[in-house]
């Protein structure tokens, strides 16, 4: 096959291929609903991103307007020891994740140290925590430079309902930027 050849096929598959973008978007943007919860705690700009998968999990990490990753201050300090255990010693495992542990809303999730502060991060939903983000602990900077893909804190499975009851309280990508932009 010549050149020529090969390129009347390639338009034949993918007529509009020069409309794909160079790059194929992150999964985190392509795969996930994106939810936003402001003042977590009552606390102002502690604002936390929920990322909702379709199969019901939802990842939980800091939102670009947290406190934590505006100030000019580097986190330091990424510590899942908020409980009576460690949520990093929590391994769900199985099918069902029976030994997971249940999580309220308020329930801690661990505690994020800058050089001048330290924050609470809460779950916003409840649900059985399936994974913390161990890597955190090793590398903290993750939480700022990459905060919505390999910085998230952990990874809950809600039961339907508590998602629902949830998602009432939830603001959109959409309506985070502009509720957020407004007050910048």
């Amino acid at each position: 096959m010549d050149d020529k050849e090969e390129e009347n096929a390639v338009l034949a598959l993918y007529p509009r291929a020069h409309e794909l973008p160079p790059r194929a978007p992150p999964a985190h943007e392509t795969n996930f609903t994106h939810y936003f919860a402001l003042d977590v705690g009552g606390k102002e700009f502690h604002d936390q991103y929920l990322y909702r998968h379709g199969n019901g999990l939802c990842v939980v990490g800091l939102a670009p307007s947290h406190l934590a990753l505006r100030s000019p201050s580097k986190i330091k300090i990424v510590d899942y020891d908020v409980g009576k255990k460690s949520r990093a010693d929590m391994k769900a495992s199985g099918r069902r994740k029976k030994d997971a542990q249940v999580l309220e809303e308020n329930s801690s999730l661990c505690k994020v140290s800058s050089e001048d502060a330290e924050f609470l991060v809460r779950c916003c939903i409840r649900g059985q925590l399936l994974e913390v983000n161990e890597r955190l602990t090793s590398d903290p900077s993750l939480l700022s430079r990459k905060p919505a893909s390999q910085g998230y804190i952990a990874i809950l499975m809600p039961k339907p309902e508590a998602w629902k009851k949830a998602e009432k309280s939830l603001l959109t990508r959409e309506q985070y930027k502009q509720q957020r932009m407004q007050q910048e």
